[in-house]
């Protein structure tokens, strides 16, 4: 499945439909026998698309499933996910299993997050702590040169899969990696974000990769993999990242590591915005209001989060809360605050612990809208307004403004 949840609105297919039933099946099986049955099929399908580069077919079958049968949808979004991070490649009569592995640095910064080429001390050292406290012995590394932004990334399965093939390859046999780095889209400048090492871990078939998997006396819990690899990875990241706070998030499977780090940079997003505020405007942060909202099409995607002068309407900065794919908010609960698991509860609470007291949540589904002349999200005001965050006009210019 993408990192993001996707929005096509192109018609279904027969070979989307047949995914779709296929999932279904494989989530109603009674038996392992049925299960392997069914993941057989499915995954003998997904292969097909993923080769073939036919991303649409499998994001429409992922959207029809979201919406009619979440647990056939996590059974789809699981096999299409282990097809894209995984795979099995021959070299010298040894079958190599691969992983594509996702090193999450989630970070936030008055300033601005550096992202981009990565210098030969950093690789260096990434790949000793890999070697030293994640991975398993006997497995081989390739490790991309670059610091990725979220906006950077292989969001599909059809990208990440072309990206693991080169990657293996060159874990496997040694040799070099066939990467343009060149012309990578430009990072969006926000206050609190993640940022990616992105490696191949290699193992021959059926040995471990990490240390959590292997046996003793060689085997080391995840929690003692974490704390060496922040110990280690602190120093090179910390000159890396300069004038940024962070926190080091273990190297784990491409996707899952993708959606924890975007879950983990959103309190961090109200903090850093929370912050930045205090510092350009001179005020505490009882000295601000904000309205929470749900946008969406049909359900809600992100929740927009409006920050104003408290006693003003007018909207001065705005952050985004998105929803990713296996999250899901009841429209009758959009601003539903009892339920201790709800997201507009956390979104709440955030607010809460970065001490900003008055917050107004609206009940209603928003449309997504942008502003035309520059595409900027809009932001709700407390009377129900889709507005630009705009600051005081006597803000310093010389501080950075981010949406």
């Amino acid at each position: 499945m993408s990192v993001h949840r996707s929005k096509t609105s192109q018609r279904s297919s027969p070979e989307a439909e047949r995914l779709v039933a296929d999932s279904i099946s494989l989530a109603a099986s009674g038996s392992r026998l049925e299960d392997q049955f069914w993941e057989g099929r499915l995954r003998a399908r997904l292969m097909r698309l993923l080769k073939s580069h036919h991303q649409n077919i499998i994001d429409l079958a992922l959207d029809a499933t979201f919406k009619i049968n979440t647990v056939a949808f996590e059974v789809l979004a699981d096999s299409a996910e282990t097809l894209a991070e995984s795979i099995t490649i021959q070299h010298e009569d040894q079958a190599w299993d691969c992983l594509l592995i996702a090193m999450p640095i989630v970070a936030h910064t008055r300033y601005q997050i550096p992202s981009g080429p990565l210098p030969s001390q950093v690789i260096e050292a990434t790949a000793a702590a890999l070697q030293s406290s994640v991975a398993a012995d006997g497995t081989r590394l390739a490790i991309i040169p670059w610091l990725y932004s979220i906006d950077q990334m292989p969001h599909s399965h059809t990208q990440t899969l072309t990206l693991l093939e080169t990657l293996a390859k060159a874990a496997v046999l040694g040799g070099e990696m066939k990467l343009e780095l060149r012309d990578m889209s430009e990072t969006i400048a926000v206050l609190a974000d993640p940022r990616f090492i992105i490696a191949v871990i290699a193992a021959p078939s059926s040995q471990p990769l990490f240390r959590w998997q292997a046996e003793l006396p060689q085997r080391q819990e995840r929690g003692v993999s974490l704390m060496e690899w922040q110990a280690a990875m602190q120093e090179p990241i910390g000159a890396l990242l300069p004038g940024c706070e962070f926190e080091l998030l273990l190297p784990e499977a491409y996707f899952t590591n993708c959606r924890l780090a975007d879950k983990q940079v959103r309190p961090l997003s109200i903090r850093a915005a929370v912050n930045f505020l205090e510092t350009t405007l001179s005020l505490s942060p009882a000295g601000l209001s904000c309205v929470v909202a749900a946008f969406g099409e049909d359900q809600a995607d992100e929740y927009r989060i409006s920050f104003s002068l408290k006693g003003s309407v007018d909207v001065i900065y705005g952050v985004i809360w998105p929803l990713y794919d296996r999250e899901n908010v009841p429209s009758d609960a959009l601003n539903d605050v009892s339920n201790e698991d709800s997201l507009v509860k956390r979104i709440c609470d955030a607010l809460n612990e970065s001490g900003v007291e008055d917050v107004f949540r609206h009940a209603m589904l928003f449309a997504p809208e942008l502003c035309d002349d520059c595409g900027a999200p809009l932001f709700p005001d407390r009377l129900g307004e889709i507005v630009h965050a705009e600051m005081p006009e006597d803000t310093p210019s010389q501080q950075p403004l981010f949406h």
